[in-house]
This record gives C-alpha cells, sequence and structure tokens, in this order.
C-alpha cells in the first residue's frame, strides 16, 4: 500500500470511529505513520483529504461494477448487483459510511457513474421487456433501497442479515420487474420496452423531431 493510500485508509478507519464523523489531521498521521508535511502535500488541507477518502470509496466501489460481465440475463445481472453492492459495504464499512454519510453535501461524480451502470442494467431489463417502469425511475428506487439496507446492516448487524437483503431486494425487484415479457404486461410496460428499444439518435424512419414525440408519449404511457 502506498503512502497516499495508506493515508486515505487511516482517515477512513478514524473517520468511521468517531462518534462525532470528525478527526484531526494530526490523529490521520500518527495513524498512517507520516508527517504532516506528506499529509499536506497529499492532499492539501483536512477538507481535501475528507473529499479523496470519499472519492477513493467511490472508485473501490466502481472497480468491481466496471469488471462486472454482461450475462444473457439482465434480471440475473439485476440482483447480482445488489448482492454485490451489499458485500462491498460488509467488505469496506469504514468506506462505505462515508461514501453515504450525510456531511456529504457535493457527491462527487463516481456516485453520478454508479447510478448510470445501474440503468444500464435496467435499460437491458426494459429491452427484454421485463421492466414496468422507465429505467431512471428504477435506478433511484433500487440504489435508494441499495444503499438504505446496507447502511442498516452495518449500523444494527444484529437486526439485520443476507436474508433479509434478499428480502428487499425481491420485494423491491418485485415492483419493478414483470415476471413475464411485456406482452402480458399491460400498455405502460410495452411502453417502456418499446422506449428501450428505440435507437439513441434518430434513424431513416424518424427524424429527430418525430423521435422526441415518440419519447415523449412512451414516457407518459409508461
Amino acid at each position: 500500500m502506498d503512502t497516499r493510500t495508506s493515508i486515505l485508509v487511516a482517515a477512513a478507519e478514524l473517520l468511521a470511529a468517531s462518534p462525532v464523523s470528525d478527526v484531526s489531521t494530526r490523529a490521520v498521521c500518527e495513524a498512517a505513520g507520516v508527517g504532516a508535511p506528506t499529509l499536506y502535500r497529499h492532499f492539501g488541507d483536512k477538507e481535501g483529504l475528507l473529499s479523496a477518502v470519499v472519492d477513493y470509496g467511490f472508485e473501490q466501489y466502481l472497480a468491481g461494477k466496471r469488471a462486472a460481465k454482461a450475462s444473457a440475463d439482465p434480471v440475473k445481472d439485476l440482483r447480482d448487483g445488489w448482492d454485490s453492492h451489499v458485500a462491498f459495504a460488509v467488505r469496506n464499512p469504514a468506506f462505505y459510511r462515508l461514501m453515504h454519510s450525510p456531511a456529504v453535501t457535493t457527491p462527487p461524480d463516481a456516485a453520478a457513474e454508479a447510478l448510470r451502470l445501474l440503468t444500464e442494467v435496467l435499460e437491458r431489463c426494459a429491452a427484454a421487456g421485463r421492466l414496468r417502469v422507465p429505467p431512471p425511475i428504477a435506478a433511484q428506487m433500487v440504489m435508494s433501497a441499495n444503499v438504505g439496507f446496507a447502511l442498516m446492516l452495518l449500523t444494527q448487524p444484529d437486526s439485520y442479515d443476507a436474508a433479509t437483503s434478499t428480502r428487499v431486494r425481491d420485494a423491491i425487484h418485485a415492483a419493478i420487474l414483470a415476471d413475464a415479457p411485456v406482452t402480458a404486461n399491460g400498455p405502460a410496460a410495452a411502453a417502456t420496452q418499446l422506449a428501450a428499444l428505440l435507437p439513441e439518435s434518430t434513424s431513416d424512419s424518424l427524424s429527430a423531431a418525430e423521435t422526441a414525440v415518440l419519447r415523449e408519449w412512451l414516457a407518459r404511457l409508461a
């Protein structure tokens, strides 16, 4: 582990153990075994250090998400994504608490990427005819539930376990997923599927204006 990472890990562990979610740079230096000049050379000041700790946590999380290979079954990938999210939180409790701390008033760009990667999986579910609601809405539902459960698991481990995670996951997925392709689930689900299958850009069949109108109609139906 290099010096910069050692400082980040030390800061995360101290912050996670702090009852007021705060820590001094002196304590971080002592825990990491470095002098204050080294810390300030890497991070500038305390605010820069805390921001870097959050960024580092998200980068560790995203490394697994980026490496995940899509299977032929997007619903399975969605389930696996929930489970890997919870597993990351359990393996990295200090970083995870910081990543989703109320003190982080400006989410890093990595948080938006995490939501985008989830949305891409849900778009595949929609294209397969398995999504009841538009992918962006479904992504917000899944992410908020996933983060909420993971935090409860970390703060109250005696009350929550893997079985609870599965039950919460399946309940959320039941609310957004169709049991069968959308042909059996009404116009709203069919509109969601068609919207997912539309090309990102205009085609030879539709102009830009026509594509925009079609997307608006499908969004209303969904």
